[in-house]
């Protein structure tokens, strides 16, 4: 199992100060450039003993926000990309729907890819509801656009003999040949988030590593959509590999220790939907579907325990979302067997995406609980056994 350390890079100094949004609303006044400064360095700090302990970095993309201050994750992974040396650098995610420019895209991950020596992985998505304001988009046509955006990334990755011209509904290029092209070959390995199993089956036929987040004991259906679709395409069982996690992360010497980081690693799923109404449901952005769920009461971040008990994401306690396979908290042997059984449970999970910082945490905390981490969890992760493709895909 391949652990990607990941932060939203917080600017909690803001957060006691909102009038009910931590986001595109939120006046950027309450920031001061200074703290933000000091902030970016220790994040970069925690990253870099990462690279050092054996973990990988995620990092990812939010805009307008006192919650998530990488506006710019190319700024992020270009510095990353030069003072790592051996992490995996996924940008988790790359919200190529808002992106105006694709090639312009293409050319900046083909050139992180080249600088870090074929270190990136590439996750795409389509962003969240509230950014579309700021993206100054149509929501209706995020769906579309997000596709013809990747075909086009992909594309001009992987086209080396000559220049191509593009003409789609949203992008028109006369002339595209990027340089440098990817150092990976035949491009770095995609990735994307979803919930959905019509969305996990798509990415399955992709042979795409698929993650989710926070979905906690409903994990495996999503699964088992992407392995029946993978099989389908592919004819082989989906590896595991092309699994992945997204799970809040506190390891203590003993259960107090880690019950304390638990509580503010909860930070995030506690804030993250603090959001202005008219930003949060923009209309065409979801599904009727998806309307219909949030007209029934169903809207908010939720997650599910194995007995089928539902737990509310941001107000769930720290036991209420152990239960639930959202935050893996307790002593080192406690962690380890709380994340291996929630991989034998989902028939195979190859990659954890460890949330191990959040919110207001201080840099010591964050320090203990990646060193501790990495001490005592990973190397046992590293050897454990995933459950055989042939009985996760029943």
């Amino acid at each position: 199992m391949r652990v990607f350390q990941f932060t939203e890079q917080p600017y909690p100094p803001a957060w006691d100060k909102h009038q009910g949004s931590l986001r595109v609303n939120l006046p950027n006044r309450l920031l001061d450039p200074t703290v933000a400064a000091d902030l970016f360095h220790r994040y970069y700090d925690e990253w870099q003993l990462c690279d050092e302990l054996g973990l990988n970095i995620m990092v990812n993309e939010h805009h307008q926000t006192a919650t998530c201050m990488s506006s710019t994750c190319v700024v992020t992974l270009a510095v990353l990309s030069r003072i790592t040396k051996r992490a995996r650098l996924l940008v988790l995610g790359y919200p190529i729907s808002n992106r105006p420019d694709p090639l312009r895209a293409a050319e900046e991950l083909a050139t992180i890819d080249v600088i870090s020596r074929g270190r990136l992985e590439m996750g795409f998505v389509k962003g969240v509801p509230q950014e579309v304001a700021v993206a100054n988009l149509n929501p209706v046509f995020t769906n579309e656009r997000f596709w013809e955006a990747h075909d086009f990334i992909i594309k001009a990755m992987t086209s080396h003999d000559e220049p191509f011209n593009w003409e789609s509904e949203n992008f028109h290029y006369r002339h595209v040949n990027i340089w440098p092209r990817p150092y990976q070959q035949p491009h770095p390995p995609v990735w994307s988030t979803t919930g959905s199993k019509a969305t996990a089956m798509k990415f399955g036929g992709l042979g795409y590593t698929m993650a989710t987040l926070g979905t906690g004991y409903a994990t495996r259906p999503i699964y088992n959509a992407y392995r029946q679709a993978y099989m389908e395409k592919h004819h082989v069982a989906a590896p595991a590999d092309r699994f992945a996690y997204l799970g809040f992360v506190a390891v203590g010497h003993n259960e107090v220790e880690a019950r304390r980081l638990g509580e503010m690693v909860l930070a995030y799923p506690r804030t993250s939907g603090i959001v202005h109404p008219p930003f949060r449901n923009p209309p065409g952005f979801l599904s009727v579907a998806d309307n219909v769920r949030i007209l029934k009461g169903e809207g908010k971040p939720r997650s599910y325990t194995k007995d089928g008990r539902v737990v509310d994401m941001a107000k769930g306690s720290v036991q209420d979302l152990i239960d639930a396979g959202v935050l893996f908290c307790g002593t080192p042997d406690q962690v380890y067997d709380q994340i291996t059984d929630f991989a034998e449970h989902c028939g195979g999970m190859g990659n954890l995406l460890m949330m191990a910082h959040a919110g207001g945490m201080s840099h010591d905390d964050t320090v203990g609980n990646l060193s501790l981490f990495a001490k005592e969890v990973l190397p046992r992760l590293q050897e454990f056994r995933q459950p055989d493709a042939a009985v996760a895909a029943e």
